[in-house]
C-alpha cells in the first residue's frame, strides 16, 4: 500500500483544526514553565532549607521523563481526590518539566549580569523586590531570549505526548485518522510536515525578538 497522496490532503484539514489546541498547549505551558523556573531560581537564590529543597527538586525534575509527569498527574492524582482534565494535566505536566530547565537558564541569565548593577541597587536603598522587577529581569531577559525561544520551540515538539491523555493536539488527530483509516503514512506525514512549519516560524519569530532585544540593549 502506497503513499495516497490524495488521501493525504483530505486528512489536512482535521489535522490543522487541531493546531490551536497545540499552540494553546505550548504557549500556555512555556508561560507556566518561565514562571515557575523564574520562582524556582529566585528560592533557590535566597539559599536556607527552601533554597536547598528547590535545588533538590530541579534536579528531580530535571532526572525525570516528562512522560512520567503525565502519567502521575493523570493516574496518580485521581487516587488522592486530584481529577484533572487532560489539557490541564498536560498543560501542568509540560510546565512542571521544563521549569526545572529553565530554572537553570534564568540561573545563567542573572549570572551574566555585572554584580555592580545588584550592589547599585542596593546603593539605591531598593529592596529585593524591586531589585528583581526593575534591575535583575529586564537585563535576564535579554540574556535568556535566545534559550528561552529553543525552549518554547522544544515545547511545542513535546505537545505530541498529550495525546496519551487524549488530547485533540495534531498528532492526536492524526492517530484518530490513522485508527479509523489504517493508514498511518500519509496522516503522520501531514502532522509532521505542519510540526515543521510550526516550529520555523516560531524559530523565526524568537529570532526577531531577540534581535529586537539586542538592539533594545545597545542604546
Amino acid at each position: 500500500m502506497g503513499f495516497n497522496f490524495d488521501f493525504a490532503l483530505t486528512t489536512v484539514p482535521t489535522i490543522i483544526g487541531a493546531i490551536g489546541t497545540t499552540l494553546l498547549a505550548t504557549v500556555l505551558s512555556c508561560l507556566g514553565a518561565s514562571v515557575l523556573g523564574f520562582t524556582f531560581e529566585m528560592i533557590r537564590r535566597g539559599g536556607g532549607a527552601a533554597g536547598l529543597a528547590v535545588r533538590f527538586l530541579i534536579d528531580f525534575i530535571r532526572s525525570t521523563p516528562v512522560l512520567a509527569w503525565l502519567y502521575f498527574l493523570y493516574f496518580v492524582l485521581p487516587f488522592y481526590g486530584i481529577r484533572l482534565g487532560a489539557m490541564t494535566v498536560g498543560i501542568l505536566g509540560l510546565s512542571l518539566y521544563y521549569s526545572g530547565y529553565l530554572a537553570e537558564v534564568f540561573k545563567a541569565g542573572i549570572d551574566a549580569i555585572p554584580k555592580g548593577q545588584q550592589e547599585a541597587a542596593r546603593a539605591l536603598s531598593l529592596n529585593r523586590r524591586d531589585t528583581v522587577v526593575f534591575v535583575i529581569a529586564p537585563q535576564m531577559l535579554r540574556n535568556v531570549a535566545a534559550p528561552l525561544g529553543n525552549y518554547l520551540v522544544s515545547i511545542l515538539k513535546a505537545t505530541p505526548y498529550l495525546a496519551i491523555l487524549a488530547v485533540p493536539e495534531m498528532l492526536g488527530r492524526a492517530f484518530d485518522i490513522a485508527s479509523e483509516t489504517y493508514r498511518y503514512a500519509e496522516p503522520l506525514t501531514v502532522a509532521g510536515i505542519l510540526f515543521l512549519a510550526l516550529a520555523l516560524l516560531l524559530a523565526y519569530g524568537v529570532r526577531r525578538v531577540e534581535q529586537r532585544l539586542l538592539a533594545v540593549g545597545r542604546r
